[in-house]
């Protein structure tokens, strides 16, 4: 069944409206009697039936709701320094598949990308499109949640009370990934900051550590690109707790 992002839930009906009925309708051409899928960012998923198309929204019976556990079920938030052209796309897309929680675009010293204003209201809201598209794909029931481009001195108070904080650096060579992530409590949200092109500088590294408390981590011998690390470190941190592999 083709599966739909839920713009009006009711008792017994969900309507469908926007780019969601124009898909069902131009793309799919289904027509009333056919199931389809339907979520709502609130963990539910619904199986309805189509009852009725008219030139703004689709009116679909709900027949069955589930709760699939198809989520992570540790709470793991990316925070990436602004990279330049699609890296920061396929971070949010893939990110999106793997599990992440949410993600934060960060004003880095080295970012080469500057957003402010109305461009980074306009690039937020086309990444939050990307993530939504993604989970549709991964049959995701909670899209990534893509925060406003945002400073050091912002990241506080946009996380989660408890948050648990991991900054991947080239330079640490003694504290690994997995040896930190033993010391973490699961139920718990994880941030992991991720540096654009050309990584932290040690100042960044020093004020995570002292603002935030962030355990600076090696990934391994081997440097990464940004866009790789940020997924190769949420990959690591769900497979510790068992939500990947």
């Amino acid at each position: 069944m083709h599966r739909f992002k839920i713009t009006e839930l009711g008792k017994n009906a969900f309507w469908l409206r926007g780019t969601e009925r124009d898909h069902l309708v131009r793309v799919l051409r289904l027509t009333p009697g056919d199931k389809v899928l339907g979520y709502d960012n609130s963990g539910m998923e619904y199986t309805g039936v189509i009852l009725k198309i008219e030139e703004k929204s689709v009116t679909c019976r709900i027949l069955s709701t589930d709760h699939p556990d198809v989520e992570a079920h540790t709470s793991v938030f990316l925070v990436a320094g602004l990279s330049k052209g699609e890296k920061m796309e396929w971070v949010i897309q893939k990110g999106t598949e793997i599990g992440m929680d949410g993600l934060f675009p960060l004003r880095a010293k080295r970012s080469v990308m500057q957003l402010e204003g109305s461009k980074a209201q306009e690039r937020v809201a086309r990444w939050q499109k990307i993530a939504a598209e993604a989970s549709k794909q991964s049959h995701r029931v909670k899209e990534p949640q893509i925060g406003e481009v945002c400073n050091w001195g912002d990241l506080k108070d946009k996380l989660p009370e408890g948050t648990q904080w991991l900054i991947p650096y080239e330079e640490e060579k003694t504290r690994r990934l997995t040896t930190v992530l033993s010391t973490f409590d699961p139920n718990l949200p994880i941030a992991v900051l991720i540096g654009p092109e050309g990584g932290f500088e040690a100042a960044e590294v020093a004020r995570a550590s002292e603002d935030l408390g962030a355990q600076s981590v090696s990934l391994g011998p081997r440097i990464l690109r940004a866009e790789t690390a940020a997924l190769a470190a949420l990959t690591l941190v769900l497979g510790h707790f068992g939500d990947v592999g």
